[in-house]
């Protein structure tokens, strides 16, 4: 069992930036792959950024350029960088862990929540 914990969601002006947190319970090297989801009312939940154990990151292509997946192992956390924010991106933020195996086995956060407006 893996808990994961975000934090850092906020409100926000457009044009300003938060850098969300994810800690994990475990090492998250031992992790295939770590990604913040989003979430706005009415939306399907959809990916944000992603980093694989390995070390590679995918990004929707909206955010691309704005925001940045990193990792501290030695803290088991990843942030979300989040720059030059838009109102488009008000939403609630989940971390997502998927270790890959027979079967795969998916955790998630409760969420925080992003709100860019003046």
């Amino acid at each position: 069992q893996v808990q994961l914990v975000e934090s850092g969601g906020d409100l926000v002006q457009p044009g300003g930036s938060l850098r969300l947190s994810c800690a994990a319970s475990t090492s998250i090297f031992s992790i295939n792959a770590l990604d913040w989801y989003r979430q706005a009312p009415g939306k399907e939940r959809e990916l944000v950024a992603g980093v694989t154990a390995g070390g590679q990151t995918n990004y929707l292509p909206t955010v691309r350029g704005r925001f940045t997946i990193s990792r501290d192992g030695a803290k088991n956390t990843v942030y979300l960088q989040m720059n030059n924010l838009k109102p488009e991106d008000t939403a609630v933020y989940y971390c997502h862990a998927d270790i890959w195996g027979d079967p795969d086995v998916e955790y998630w956060g409760l969420g925080t929540q992003v709100t860019v407006s003046y």
